[in-house]
């Protein structure tokens, strides 16, 4: 589960036990005038709705949510903010939801445990590798397992520069604990630590957005028949830009709209003169 997911999870769950409502709306009513009377901060009915919908009921696609109400609901939730949520949630019954599972890879039977993401993996020596029921009925791929292996055999190698990933496993695990910044058109990598100015609107590092947030930097590119129902925009001073999925315009802190017909005909393609 996200970070941004499971934050949305916990602050219904906290309005749900102080609320005598029993629908979307009357939750989304009341937590959004729980959050004005504690931190003096307005969400909409309508956006927190939304939100219950995305990240919740799941019956609708995943829509962004800005920083500044990433804080905002950190902080009802009695966190610093949105960087201190992710970092110190812990599930309430971690307990019940760990699992042990034993490869083994040699006959001698030394081993040892570690923790990832709610599951105890127990790694000993022994020549033949098993694959065990667990891993097959729940999904975990030939990329987990090689993690696995690469924990026992040290092949990962660990760097603290920005936009370093994690070696020996195709470079596809980033290493963290990382942030992210925007770059006029795209999100990259920062260690979160990197006092370099140029990075001051920084973000918890979101591999998601990173790879799928983009702008369209060559809207004359963009037609009716290649961007309706595929594309959102944002228009500010009279300038329209284009994005590659839902969520903020970082530039301005807008919430994106679906680019219509009409927004696509009149603001992307190869535009005439006098347009």
């Amino acid at each position: 589960m996200s970070k941004r997911k499971l934050l949305i999870n916990e602050v219904f769950e906290r309005i749900k036990s102080k609320s005598d409502k029993d629908t979307k709306n009357g939750w989304a009513t009341d937590l959004s005038d729980d959050i004005d009377k504690k931190l003096g901060f307005l969400i909409s009915i309508k956006t927190l709705s939304r939100y219950y919908d995305s990240y919740v009921a799941g019956t609708k696609e995943e829509t962004g949510i800005e920083t500044l109400i990433l804080n905002k609901l950190s902080e009802y939730l009695d966190y610093k903010s949105f960087a201190d949520f992710s970092r110190t949630i812990i599930k309430k019954d971690d307990d019940a939801n760990k699992t042990t599972v034993k490869i083994s890879v040699d006959k001698d039977e030394e081993s040892f445990s570690e923790k990832l993401s709610n599951i105890i993996i127990n790694i000993s020596n022994e020549q033949n590798f098993k694959m065990p029921e667990f891993m097959k009925k729940n999904g975990m791929g030939i990329m987990e397992i090689a993690f696995l292996i690469c924990l026992t055999t040290g092949s990962i190698a660990f760097s603290k520069k920005p936009n370093a990933h994690i070696q020996g496993i195709a470079g596809i695990l980033h290493s963290g604990p990382y942030c992210m910044y925007w770059d006029k058109s795209e999100y990259k990598s920062v260690d979160c630590e990197d006092k370099n100015p140029a990075y001051n609107h920084r973000i918890p590092f979101d591999f998601e957005r990173m790879e799928y947030f983009k702008r369209i930097e060559r809207k004359d590119t963009l037609t009716v028949e290649n961007a309706f129902g595929k594309v959102w925009y944002s228009k500010y001073n009279g300038e329209v830009d284009f994005f590659t999925s839902d969520g903020v315009d970082p530039n301005n802190g807008r919430e994106l709209r679906k680019a219509t017909e009409y927004i696509i005909d009149k603001y992307a393609g190869i535009q005439e003169d006098g347009q």
